[in-house]
């Protein structure tokens, strides 16, 4: 892995050390605790801060642990010594070749602690005392350190509508760090009316809006309130993440949409179960709702949609949800998204849009029904970057080339984390090489220009003006 790791021609090497290298990060969606961030926590050991503490941290890596048959208890077990964990991982790095975690792995040793040594069981001793030393000793190795270091100039952490914002509020007044630490909106659990614990979810949400919800108008301007909370406080986007786009409609957007969706939340709080049809039109027209609100407050929505959660059950009842036992599903999303997209532009609300899935077969499909509502915006709608299980090389290429195909890669927002460790930020150097490289084969091989300002521009971009444009920062 050599500074011209990933770069297999002079045109690509010249646009990643000239143009791409030193642009700024948006990291516009993650899951990094923004009270770890508010506290600009240091992390003790390498094990803390790549496996996680508890059932908290990288499910990646889980994944990659159990399949290489290591113990549960040094994956997720609270009472495993730091050491023994990280060993695990060190034995498992060699086994991982072809995985983009063996890739991630030796960028984030290199660019983080200067150690450019494979990772294995006999050099794990020597990399462990090296990087754990800096660790508890360098300035660089703090949060907002971390941030600085990488040219990070903001975050987009990723939040529930009751929650307080008040280290998002922290981080702001205290000036240590310039990079903006900005919250997102993510109200599934007001969606997921079928879904267990959403009666005492919403007596959580009037307690943080500062209402009684016993009605649907109540819901309603409770959501209000938080979405003004969230404004006030900086918010740029929502974010979504569904299994399956549902789209039912009785009523339509008129007048009748309200007392439709009213009654199914009257019988759900009063504990019946509406039928599938009703549930479905509820959960349509809360969505529609909202999306009006982010087109009124100039928001981009994210929708996340193909994960199959909680597959293993004797797991999930173990150690609970986001510990590795997710995977990809496989729902028909083409017709209900377009017909959920056109409600909203009929209504002229549609706001800035970012469709993702984690399923690639839907990546054709969003991407030409995306082209039939761009207009006004630069790049209004967007197929989001490769995620999850899709964030490897092949898929990063894939995606770039079927949007450059059907729409214009140029406009594109590029790079997230979607992460929930601060040693992932080379993830975003990954993804430049990769671009460049792309840019470098075609220029190189005469499908494009050779013109270095033309594709350094389209660089930059790429990495980091189209994102800073895209959530006016």
């Amino acid at each position: 892995m050599t500074e011209d790791f990933l770069l297999n021609t002079k045109t690509a090497q010249k646009l990643y050390h000239e143009a791409a290298a030193d642009e700024p990060i948006i990291d516009y969606h993650c899951h990094l605790n923004p009270a770890e961030i508010a506290a600009n926590r240091r992390f003790e050991n390498l094990a803390q801060v790549w496996l996680g503490e508890g059932n908290t941290g990288d499910h990646y890596k889980w994944r990659v642990l159990r399949a290489n048959g290591i113990d549960e208890a040094l994956i997720t077990g609270r009472d495993a010594d730091p050491y023994d964990r990280f060993l695990a991982w060190a034995e498992t790095v060699p086994k991982l070749i072809g995985n983009p975690l063996y890739h991630w792995t030796h960028l984030e040793l290199q660019r983080y602690f200067d150690i450019h040594e494979p990772l294995n069981r006999e050099s794990a001793s020597d990399i462990w005392k090296a990087a754990n030393e800096k660790l508890i000793k360098d300035p660089e190795f703090s949060v907002y350190g971390i941030f600085k270091k990488f040219k990070v100039h903001s975050v987009g952490t990723t939040d529930d509508p009751i929650d307080e914002l008040k280290w998002h509020e922290k981080v702001a007044a205290d000036k240590i760090t310039e990079t903006a630490v900005l919250p997102s909106f993510r109200p599934d659990k007001v969606i997921n009316i079928d879904k267990e614990g959403f009666t005492h979810y919403m007596e959580d949400l009037g307690k943080a809006s500062g209402k009684t919800i016993s009605k649907i108008s109540d819901l309603l301007d409770a959501l209000i309130e938080r979405i003004d909370y969230f404004d006030k406080m900086g918010c740029k986007a929502s974010d979504h993440g569904l299994e399956y786009m549902p789209f039912e409609l009785s009523s339509g957007p008129g007048p009748n949409w309200e007392k439709e969706a009213g009654e199914t939340f009257a019988k759900v709080l009063s504990g019946e179960k509406p039928d599938k049809k009703a549930l479905e039109s509820y959960k349509t027209l809360i969505l529609m709702f909202l999306a009006i609100c982010y087109a009124d407050k100039n928001w981009a929505m994210q929708i996340h949609v193909g994960a199959l959660r909680n597959n293993n059950t004797r797991m999930f009842k173990t150690i609970g949800p986001d510990t590795g036992y997710d995977a990809i599903a496989d729902h028909q999303i083409a017709s209900n998204i377009s017909r959920f997209l056109d409600l909203l532009e009929q209504q002229n609300k549609l706001p800035r849009t970012i469709l993702y899935s984690l399923n690639f077969n839907d990546f054709y499909p969003l991407a030409t029904i995306m082209g039939c509502f761009q207009g006004g915006i630069p790049g209004k709608m967007q197929l989001g970057s490769s995620w999850w299980f899709l964030d490897h090389r092949d898929g990063m290429e894939d995606q770039m080339k079927l949007l450059a195909n059907v729409g214009l890669l140029s406009k594109f927002i590029g790079m997230l984390t979607d992460s929930r460790s601060f040693l992932s930020y080379p993830r975003h150097e990954y993804f430049r090489r990769i671009l460049c490289n792309i840019l470098g084969d075609w220029a190189e091989a005469g499908e494009i220009p050779n013109d270095f300002t033309l594709l350094s521009e389209m660089v930059r971009d790429i990495s980091f003006k189209n994102a800073k444009r895209y959530f006016k920062e």
